[in-house]
């Protein structure tokens, strides 16, 4: 009977407490980054399209849905690519793409100094 009353009062709990999200790691993004994105956005920069760079006022332009969530619309764009950039949704993981849109915000943010 406790056994059953525990299990309840869990689902009950799980259902009325908001989503533990976990937070993507930005150190490891940088990894990924280094890795996988350098080659073309070495210093936030771009050497395919030289106005579409990684700075935040150029992702703000030209990301769609980037003042809805920032990270969102990053992994959005590695997942799937667009234009010249190549989609990496086949070859890294969620979780590493999660972690190098954190890596890019975060570099965006303070300017990839």
């Amino acid at each position: 009977m406790r056994a059953l009353l525990a299990i309840g009062l869990s689902a009950l709990i799980s259902l009325l407490s908001p989503s533990i999200a976990f937070a993507a790691d930005a150190a490891h993004g940088a990894q990924v980054f280094s890795a996988n994105c350098a080659a073309c956005h070495i210093g936030g920069g771009n050497v395919v399209n030289g106005q579409r760079t990684l700075q935040q006022d150029d992702l703000k332009a030209y990301l769609a849905n980037y003042n809805d969530g920032h990270e969102e619309a990053i992994a959005y764009q590695v997942t799937n690519g667009k234009n010249g950039m190549p989609a990496f949704g086949g070859k890294l993981s969620s979780d590493d793409i999660a972690d190098v849109a954190a890596y890019v915000e975060s570099q965006s943010v303070n300017g990839w100094a």
